[in-house]
């Protein structure tokens, strides 16, 4: 059985030492999605919802959450990011909004929690945002969609 990597010999939690680990290129992207009314979803692209631009400012709280991932997740190690992307579509057939983030670093440790933190954030603004019209949006299907570099190599979901 594989052993976590947080948790140290008498099961306290540590943070990672990656000192020893070389410098790679790593990219991760992860995705979630919100579920929304139709009518909600076409008053946040008729830009008519009360709070504002909704999809602009999903985009830059998912940013500013990825590049502040370390304060937020306890053991993550803080990151020099090179990028973060996060892009906001509208799916009708939802209905509601794709949110797909893509962080990468040159660093000794990957970007998997910051592309997850930066979609979990977008998620939780476009709800916050649209809420008024619509408490009973979900947020659904969070999850790492691939990772690359770094001692474990590649990986991309099924």
């Amino acid at each position: 059985m594989a052993r976590l990597s947080h948790i140290g010999e008498t099961g306290e939690a540590r943070m990672v030492d990656v000192s020893g680990k070389q410098d790679s290129l790593r990219e991760a992207r992860a995705e979630g999605r919100v579920v929304m009314a139709e009518e909600t979803l076409d008053l946040i692209l008729r830009g008519d919802a009360k709070k504002g631009d909704v999809i602009g400012t999903a985009r830059l709280a998912g940013i500013m959450a990825a590049k502040r991932t370390s304060d937020l997740i306890p053991l993550c190690h803080p990151l020099m990011l090179s990028k973060v992307e996060l892009d906001i579509t509208p799916d009708p057939s939802l209905p509601g909004l794709q949110v797909v983030c893509t962080a990468k670093v040159t660093g000794q440790t990957g970007v998997e929690m910051e592309a997850l933190t930066g979609v979990s954030v977008a998620c939780l603004t476009i709800y916050d945002m649209a809420k008024a019209a619509d408490r009973g949006m979900r947020i659904e299907n969070i999850r790492l969609l691939a990772k690359s570099g770094g001692r474990s190599g590649d990986w991309t979901a099924e």
